[in-house]
C-alpha cells in the first residue's frame, strides 16, 4: 500500500495544477498562484515520501514531471498570456478575463506568453532522460520559473505602486521576461537542488546561506522577494561552481 503514497500525492499536484488553470482562464491570478504554491508543496513532498518510504520508481518519475508540466509549465503560461493581454489593453483587470474568440486570436501578441509552457515542456523532457540530475539542476526548474512568473501577477496585486505596476505591465518587459524564463528553463547552467545528504554547513554552505537569505527577504520584502530570490538562485549557483572550479 505504502508505494501508492507517493503517486497519490503526486496526483495531488495535478489536481492542484487543473484548479489553478481554470482560474488563469479566468484571470483570476491571486486565486491561481495559491493553487499553484499548493501543487509546488505537494511537488516537494512526493519526492520526499518516496525517498522516506524507499519506494521511489520509473512511473513515479514520469508523473512527477507531467505533474509539473500542468502546474508549473501550463499555468505560467497562462499568466503570461493573461498579463500581455493586461499590457495591450491598458492594465489590470482581475477577473475579467481575455475573450478566446477567433477574432482575438488574431491579435497574436498574448500568445507570445505559451513560450513558457514550451519550454517548460522541453525542459522537463529533457530532465526525464538525464540521469545526472540528481543532487543538482540543469537550468531553472520549472516550479521555480513558475514562481518567478506568479510574483508578477502577485506584485500588481498587492503592491498599490502606479511606477511599478506600469513597469510590470510593459508589453517589452513581460515580452523580456517570456524570453529570459525560457532561456533559464533550458540554460545549460548547473543549479544546485534544496536536497540535503547531511546536515554539516560545511558540505551545505550554499543551501544554508540561500535558505536564510531568502527567509530574510522575504519577511521584508514579502512577493516582491520572490523575483529576487530567484536571481539570488541563479547567481548564488554561478558562484558555487567557479568556486569548485577552481579548487
Amino acid at each position: 500500500m505504502k508505494k501508492y503514497i507517493p503517486n497519490l500525492i503526486t496526483l495531488l499536484n495535478v489536481f492542484c495544477g487543473c484548479i489553478a488553470t481554470v482560474f488563469a482562464v479566468s484571470n483570476q491570478l491571486e486565486m491561481a498562484a495559491l493553487f499553484v504554491f499548493l501543487g509546488i508543496f505537494f511537488d516537494f513532498f512526493d519526492g520526499l515520501a518516496a525517498r522516506v518510504l524507499n519506494v521511489q520508481s520509473e512511473l513515479g518519475v514520469q508523473l512527477d514531471s507531467l505533474a509539473d508540466m500542468i502546474t508549473s509549465g501550463l499555468v505560467p503560461g497562462i499568466v503570461m498570456f493573461q498579463l500581455l493581454n493586461m499590457s495591450m489593453s491598458g492594465g489590470w483587470h482581475n477577473g475579467e478575463g481575455a475573450s478566446f474568440s477567433f477574432l482575438y486570436l488574431l491579435d497574436f501578441v498574448p500568445l507570445f506568453g505559451f513560450l513558457i509552457t514550451l519550454g517548460s515542456a522541453y525542459r522537463l523532457a529533457k530532465f526525464n532522460i538525464d540521469e545526472n540530475q540528481v543532487s543538482s539542476f540543469v537550468g531553472l526548474p520549472t516550479p521555480a520559473n513558475a514562481l518567478l512568473i506568479l510574483s508578477l501577477a502577485l506584485i500588481l496585486q498587492y503592491h498599490n505602486n502606479e511606477m511599478l505596476s506600469e513597469f510590470i505591465l510593459n508589453p517589452w518587459f513581460l515580452i523580456f521576461m517570456t524570453l529570459l524564463s525560457t532561456y533559464l528553463l533550458n540554460a545549460n547552467i548547473e543549479l544546485f537542488a534544496l536536497k540535503f545528504k547531511t546536515w554539516s554547513f560545511k558540505d551545505n554552505a550554499v543551501r544554508y546561506i540561500f535558505l536564510i537569505v531568502s527567509a530574510v527577504l522575504l519577511l521584508t520584502l514579502r512577493v516582491l522577494a520572490v523575483p529576487v530570490i530567484i536571481v539570488f538562485y541563479v547567481v548564488a549557483a554561478l558562484i558555487s561552481n567557479l568556486s569548485a572550479e577552481k579548487n
